[in-house]
C-alpha cells in the first residue's frame, strides 16, 4: 500500500485536473518510466486484499459522506459516489470485476472502477486519506467483523461441551497424569475442562476486539491532513469506539494483528489438545469413543480402519496457526515508523489462521456433537492402575489419624501386594491390608470404588456428578 493523499482542496466547482493516460499508476507522476514486471507482480497485493473490498467500500462510503458534511467535497459529488461504491460492491460480490496485478490493490481497483462509473466526482473521493490510513481502517473492519464470527463458533463448540458434559456427568472414566492412570474422574469433569478453556479463549477474543476497534481514518499518510475533516465522525459512522489519537500510530501499528493471532493460537493449542484426546480415545487399545462416519475416513488397503482424520488435522493445522503468528512478529519486529511496505504482508498470515480457526471450531464442533461414548470401556479403565490409591491413603488420614506421609507409605505396600495378587485395591483381602497396618478395618472398603471415589469430591470445581451438573448450569447461566 504505498503512500499517496491528496493534497488540494477539491469540489465540484473547482477546475478539473488533469486525468492520467490510461494504463498509468495513480501515483506515476513522479516516474518517467513505468515498473519493471517483477517489480509489479512483487508490489501487488490485489491476490490476497481482495478479500477487504467490503470492508474498503464501507470506509469510503464513511468517508466521502464525511467530505461532504465538512464542505470538502459536495452534496452531489458524494451522492455519485456512494450509488457508485454501491455499484462496485455488487459487481464484486457477482464476481464481475477483474482484478489487475497493475491496480496494486483493493483500493486502487475501487478508485480506478469509480472514476470509470462517476468521472471526476471518483477522483475527489481520495482526498484527505491515504492508503496507509485506508488500508489499516479496511483491516480492522474487516478483523472486527472475523473476530465475531469466531466468538460465535466458539460459543457453539462450548454449548456441545456443555451438552455432553451434562450427558455424561455419571460417568467414571481415568483421570491421567503423565498419560498415566491417576485418579477416577468423570466425563461430564473432563469436558467442562474443555469449557473453561474456550471460554477463556472466547473472552480473549472480546478483549482482542475491544482494543483494535479505534478508527485510524483520518491519519492520511502519516502525519494527519490539513483538511478539515471529522475523524469522530468517521468512526461512529463505521461503529469504531473512537480515533486513534496519534496519526503515528494508526497507520503503523499492527499489534491488533498481532494479537489477533495470538489469541487464535491459544485457541487452537485448546484444539490440538482435544483433538489429540480424540484420537487416543478412538484408538482400539482405548476404545472410550467412537467418531461419527461424518468425521471419520477408511483406509485405501485397510478395509476395517475407522481413521480420526478430521481431529488428526485439526491438531496439524494449529502449526500453521502459530507460524502466521511467527510470520507477523517477524515482520514487524524491525520496522521504524511510521509506515513500510513490509506491511503489505500483513493480511496473509491473519486471512490463512482465520479461515483455519473457523474450519477446526466447525469440525470439532461436529465431532463433539456426535460423539458416542463406550462407558463400559471408560468405566473399566478408571477401576485399573490403582486408581483409588489417594483414597486409600485419604481414609487412613481421617479414619486412623495418620500422617499421610505414613499413610502414603502404608498405601504403597499395599498396592504393591495388591499387584502380586493380580488385583484391584478393592479387591485385596482385608487380612492382608491388616498384615501392613493393623489398625486397618472393613470401612476402608467405602472408599476404594471408583464411584465411591468421584462422589467424594464433592468440593466446587471437584469431579463429582453434582458438581459437575453444578457447573453445567453455571455456564448456561453466564
Amino acid at each position: 500500500m504505498s503512500e499517496h493523499a491528496s493534497s488540494s482542496r477539491q469540489s465540484s466547482g473547482s477546475s478539473r485536473e488533469s486525468k492520467a493516460p490510461a494504463g498509468q499508476k495513480m501515483w506515476g507522476g513522479r516516474f518517467a518510466g513505468g515498473p519493471d514486471a517483477v517489480m509489479t507482480t512483487i508490489n501487488a497485493s490485489i491476490d490476497i486484499d481482495q478479500r477487504l473490498a467490503a470492508a474498503d467500500i464501507a470506509g469510503s462510503k464513511a468517508h466521502a459522506t464525511m467530505l461532504a458534511a465538512t464542505d470538502i467535497i459536495s452534496v452531489q459529488d458524494r451522492d455519485a459516489i456512494l450509488r457508485g461504491l454501491d455499484q462496485i460492491l455488487g459487481e464484486i460480490e457477482r464476481g464481475d470485476m477483474a482484478f489487475d496485478p497493475a491496480l496494486e490493490d483493493i483500493h486502487m481497483h475501487v478508485e480506478a472502477r469509480l472514476t470509470e462509473l462517476i468521472g471526476d466526482a471518483g477522483r475527489r473521493l481520495h482526498t484527505a486519506r491515504s492508503r496507509n490510513d485506508q488500508v489499516a481502517t479496511d483491516f480492522r473492519l474487516w478483523l472486527r467483523d472475523a473476530l465475531d464470527q469466531i466468538t460465535a463458533s466458539t460459543e457453539a463448540l462450548i454449548a456441545a461441551l456443555l451438552a455432553q458434559a451434562e450427558a455424561y456427568a455419571d460417568t467414571v472414566m481415568p483421570g491421567f497424569t503423565h498419560l498415566q492412570t491417576a485418579q477416577p474422574v468423570t466425563l461430564g469433569h473432563h469436558l467442562m475442562a474443555y469449557v473453561e478453556m474456550f471460554t477463556r479463549d472466547a473472552g480473549r477474543l472480546g478483549d482482542t476486539r475491544a482494543r483494535l476497534n479505534e478508527c485510524p481514518l483520518g491519519a492520511a499518510a502519516l502525519a494527519g491532513t490539513g483538511f478539515p475533516i471529522d475523524r469522530h465522525m468517521t468512526a461512529e459512522a463505521l461503529g469504531f469506539d473512537r480515533p486513534m489519537a496519534n496519526s503515528l500510530d494508526a497507520v503503523s501499528a499492527r499489534d491488533f494483528a498481532l494479537e489477533a493471532l495470538s489469541t487464535l493460537s491459544i485457541l487452537g493449542v485448546h484444539l490440538s489438545r482435544l483433538a489429540d484426546e480424540i484420537v487416543l480415545w478412538a484408538t482400539a487399545p482405548f476404545n472410550f469413543i467412537v467418531l461419527s462416519d461424518r468425521f471419520s475416513t477408511g483406509s485405501s488397503i485397510m478395509p476395517q480402519k475407522r481413521n480420526p482424520d478430521a481431529a488428526e488435522l485439526i491438531r496439524a493445522k494449529v502449526g500453521r496457526m502459530a507460524g502466521n503468528f511467527q510470520a507477523l512478529l517477524i515482520v514487524m519486529k524491525g520496522l521504524p515508523l511510521a509506515y513500510s511496505k513490509d506491511m503489505q504482508e500483513d493480511k496473509r498470515p491473519v486471512f490463512e489462521a482465520v479461515d483455519d480457526t473457523a474450519l477446526t471450531l466447525a469440525a470439532m464442533t461436529g465431532m463433539i456433537e456426535d460423539l458416542k461414548v463406550n462407558t463400559e470401556a471408560m468405566r473399566a479403565a478408571a477401576s485399573g492402575g490403582f486408581s483409588t490409591a489417594t483414597d486409600l491413603a485419604d481414609w487412613l488420614v481421617r479414619a486412623l489419624g495418620m500422617p499421610f506421609r505414613d499413610a502414603h507409605h502404608v498405601t504403597g505396600a499395599i498396592v504393591k501386594r495388591a499387584e502380586d495378587l493380580g488385583v484391584t485395591l478393592d479387591a485385596v483381602p482385608l487380612a492382608d491390608m491388616q498384615a501392613i497396618h493393623s489398625a486397618i478395618t472393613e470401612d476402608v472398603f467405602s472408599v476404594l470404588s471408583v464411584d465411591a471415589s468421584v462422589a467424594s469430591r464433592n468440593v466446587y470445581g471437584g469431579t463429582a456428578p453434582d458438581q459437575v451438573r453444578a457447573q453445567v448450569a453455571a455456564k448456561r447461566k453466564g
